[in-house]
């Protein structure tokens, strides 16, 4: 253990120096730039004031290799206009280190120093398999052979720290020594109490902490090698020396002495990389007395709050004692690490169950933050980090209280005592005064603050989110989701409150994130608004307000044109879509069975209805992407209205019978193929593509509604329904009336779609016509049951008259109308007549039937005949009175 120890931290500690030795590369690459007389290779530490002056005594071995060189040598800065001469390109290449020169100068020094820290262990080592000394001179040998090494580093350093290279890189070989010492030292105290027993465990810490903390201070000379070395050394150090009961308040006194050591030095030197990795050590220290916060929360607390002190004292740009920045500039470094002890502080309150002490503890770290980011804009975003972990602590406090919650609607519930303040909620509900008025105040009153526009944001979003999110926790966890008006009061106050400072921040001038934040507090505005809706009122009543403050955010942004209150719109829009989505039945089974006037007529209708308005005043300044969610909005609600209330109607109140039959399925075609004609005329005014896309979707469902619901599932033909009355029936509803809807429909497409389109749905109207008619022959003969009873003669003959009436009556229309798509229908239903007579009815019907059929259908395309000769196709030069234009759509 003890080998392998010293090993591993030996290896860290010469590895970690390698890169002292690129900065000797870049020395000796300007020492050979001067010695040649030509300008300085760039270097990251390129001096860009006055001339550099060197005397000839810090060359003296450069001079015997040239003394051609005057006493002293002058470079002036070279200019940034200037490009690099092939004398200084030689001088670059030549500055390159050879194979040779990196054995010499860099493997040599590194397994040299190497070779000392394990020339000591294997020292230690072999004496203790020889049995040569025993344990307290080995110890001895070892604690001085460290202080040999630490000599030596100090000496080395000491040299070659001459007064002409003072501002030069200090060289890797007194790091490389010093890092080995420190090694041997912290291998030595551990093997005293680790292998030996020389060392109490309370002794050894404090002994390995010193190393540690001298580690830390030897690297303000040697550089970060040692730093590194140090921290993790010293933060380590408590895992390597334990005790059967562990003592929080030494450790965590000892872990804010080396916090306190690191962020000095990272400060010092201003070493971010240092500052960071002793944040994010001391948060993962928090992490295992986390089983025993319940019962011990002082030293958990002590850690997190000393944490947080020496941050903010020396991690944190611009305030107190941390580096300079410039004004505005959020700084990473400076808000992660108040941010992370923020959440070492929100673990130990959920650690301790909640208790009133941690929470103390993590409210006034909230508000520290809040101070602190107010005095300097660089923690700003601790500002938001620490908005999102109240809201997480909240939400940890309603989930432990109440689980119930996660899975059970809102109301009352069992268990839950008449008196909502039974429980420890008192700490809770000062605290939540207290963020929520803190995050709200400090986030109205930093706009204008800074010339940054970040900065205003994250205070206005945190000053939005913060008293929302705990509004909502507390709700849910006094109110248990029921009603309750006061809750409702408060949240129409935080509505007048965040309506303010929207009103009042739009009169100022236009600065540095104003916009985006009177956005967010229009959004507070109108999101506080619907928490007043949502807990005064209940069931249908909520979803109807919602979609009203939808329309009137609409309005509001003609009022007010932030662009995000368009956005808000559209966001309550889809906040009642997902309602619905919750229960389409609005309010339960209280929906009521009167057909059409009830609570499914408010439910939708005026969520339609407001969305429409609200598209309307939204198209006045433009077509963006929350208009098209409200255009969509409106027409998904008008056809659910209109959907719904046909099920309710149909099926007496349950909307939810997993069957529908011909007239449910007539009226939603019909309903559809009339949105359908709607939307398509509303389209050429408005060149919506929501609304060009919703009438092609809605005129394919009629469609497949027509050829699967009507013509096959639901037929009377093939299924004992009853029709209804002679004339007067549901045929007329699921067959002739969607014929119609269909033609209509094919007229109102034509000229603007592709005529494949028209045609189609002409055809379509063509085969519900047909349909219509072949069933009322059926209907006549069979009775309000279409499929009982055999077909008779007369029957067959009767098909074959209505659809050669039908025939005739279309050729009629194409010759009055002169239109060239009915006489096509009229060739197709004449055409399919005669394919019946010859296949159906000479091999059915017998007699005079058959006779009748014959000569029928041959007057009838004899007269056909005569009219597309005298009428249509007439001899050139022949004119015929009462001429009509010819129809435009083919």
């Amino acid at each position: 253990m003890f080998e392998l120890l010293a090993f591993a931290i030996a290896i860290v500690a010469l590895v970690i120096a390698r890169k002292t030795q690129t900065q000797i590369l870049q020395l000796r690459a300007r020492l050979d730039a001067l010695t040649a007389g030509q300008p300085l290779p760039a270097t990251p530490q390129a001096a860009t004031a006055a001339p550099i002056a060197i005397n000839e005594a810090a060359l003296a071995p450069e001079a015997e290799a040239a003394p051609e060189i005057a006493a002293t040598i002058a470079i002036e800065p070279s200019s940034p206009d200037t490009t690099a001469t092939p004398a200084a390109e030689a001088v670059a290449e030549a500055a390159k280190p050879g194979f040779e020169e990196r054995i010499g100068t860099r493997w040599v020094v590194w397994i040299g120093g190497l070779t000392l820290a394990l020339g000591g262990f294997f020292m230690v080592r072999y004496s203790i398999e020889q049995g040569l000394l025993g344990p307290g001179v080995r110890v001895l040998l070892g604690g001085l052979f460290a202080l040999a090494l630490l000599i030596a580093g100090e000496v080395t350093r000491r040299k070659e720290s001459v007064a002409q290279l003072a501002a030069l890189p200090i060289a890797n070989i007194p790091a490389i020594l010093t890092a080995a010492g420190t090694a041997v030292a912290f291998a030595t105290v551990y093997a005293s109490y680790a292998l030996y027993d020389f060392l109490a465990p309370a002794t050894a810490f404090i002994l390995l902490g010193l190393v540690a903390l001298g580690t830390l201070a030897a690297a303000l000379l040697h550089g970060p090698a040692l730093a590194g070395l140090g921290v993790v050394a010293g933060f380590a150090t408590p895992v390597l020396v334990s005790s059967g009961e562990p003592d929080y308040w030494a450790l965590y006194i000892y872990l804010a002495v080396i916090t306190a050591a690191s962020f000095a030095l990272a400060r010092i030197r201003l070493w971010r990389w240092l500052a960071v990795t002793t944040v994010i050590l001391a948060l993962l220290w928090t992490l295992p007395g986390l089983e025993g916060a319940a019962t011990l929360i002082a030293p958990h607390a002590f850690h997190v709050i000393a944490g947080f002190t020496l941050a903010a004292l020396l991690v944190v740009c611009g305030l107190l004692f941390g580096p300079s920045i410039e004004p505005g500039r959020i700084e990473p470094v400076s808000s992660a690490a108040l941010a992370t002890y923020l959440l070492g502080a929100a673990l130990i309150v959920v650690a301790s169950t909640h208790s009133d002490a941690a929470l103390i503890v993590f409210a006034g770290l909230v508000a520290a933050t809040l101070g602190i980011a107010w005095r300097a804009a660089a923690a700003t975003a601790a500002v938001g980090a620490a908005a999102g972990l109240v809201g997480l602590v909240f939400l940890s406090w309603v989930v432990r209280g109440s689980p119930e919650l996660l899975v059970l609607p809102g109301g009352a519930l069992p268990g839950i005592g008449a008196d909502p303040l039974s429980g420890p909620v008192t700490a809770h509900l000062i605290a939540a005064a207290v963020f929520g008025l803190g995050f709200a105040g400090f986030g109205i009153l930093a706009q204008g603050r800074s010339p940054s526009a970040a900065v205003p944001v994250i205070w206005a979003a945190a000053g939005v989110f913060t008293p929302l999110a705990l509004l909502i926790a507390l709700y849910a966890r006094i109110a248990q989701l029921d009603r309750s008006i006061p809750f409702a009061i408060v949240a129409v106050v935080l509505a007048a409150v965040f309506g303010f400072a929207t009103e009042h921040l739009s009169k100022r001038d236009n600065r540095p994130g104003l916009p985006i934040s009177i956005a967010l507090f229009a959004t507070g505005t109108l999101g506080a608004l619907a928490l007043a809706l949502t807990f005064a009122l209940e069931k249908g009543w909520l979803t109807i307000a919602l979609a009203l403050m939808a329309a009137g955010t609409a309005w509001i942004s003609l009022q007010r044109p932030i662009p995000f209150l368009r956005w808000l719109a559209a966001i309550l829009a889809g906040i009642v879509v997902a309602r619905i989505g919750y229960e389409p039945r609005i309010v339960g089974d209280t929906v009521g069975t009167t057909p059409v006037f009830n609570w499914l007529l408010w439910g939708y209708g005026v969520p339609a209805a407001s969305f429409w308005l609200a598209s309307i005043w939204m198209r006045r300044r433009g077509d963006d992407a929350p208009l098209r969610m409200m255009e969509s909005a409106a027409i998904l609600f008008t056809v659910l209205l209109a959907f719904m209330e046909i099920r309710h109607a149909v099926n007496g109140g349950d909307v939810y019978r997993d069957s529908a039959g011909l007239t449910e399925v007539a009226l939603q075609v019909c309903v559809t193929m009339a949105m359908a004609i709607g939307l398509e005329r509303l389209r050429l005014r408005s060149h919506s593509p929501v609304h060009n896309v919703a009438a092609i979707l809605l005129a394919i469902f009629a469609a497949l509604g027509s050829v699967f619901g009507l013509l096959l599932w639901e037929n009377p033909t093939f299924w004992a329904t009853d029709v209804g009355g002679l004339i007067i029936n549901r045929l007329v509803l699921a067959y002739a009336l969607p014929a119609v809807l269909a033609l209509l429909l094919s007229y109102a497409v034509a000229g603007v779609r592709r005529p494949a389109y028209a045609n189609g749905f002409a055809a379509l109207a063509l085969i519900m016509g047909l349909a219509y008619v072949t069933l009322q022959v059926q209907r006549v003969y069979h009775g309000p049951i279409l499929a009982y009873g055999p077909t008779t003669d007369a029957e067959q003959y009767t098909y074959s008259v209505a659809w050669l009436i039908c025939g005739v009556l279309l050729l009629g229309a194409g010759l009055l109308f002169n239109s060239q798509r009915a006489r096509l229908a009229s060739a197709v239903v004449i055409g399919l007549t005669v394919l019946k007579v010859f296949v159906i009815d000479m091999s059915t019907l017998t007699g005079v039937y058959r006779a009748l059929s014959f000569m029928g259908l041959g007057v009838v395309l004899v007269a056909i005949g005569w009219l597309y000769q005298r009428i249509l196709f007439r001899p050139r030069g022949t004119p015929v009175t009462g001429d009509a234009p010819e129809d435009p759509v083919r």
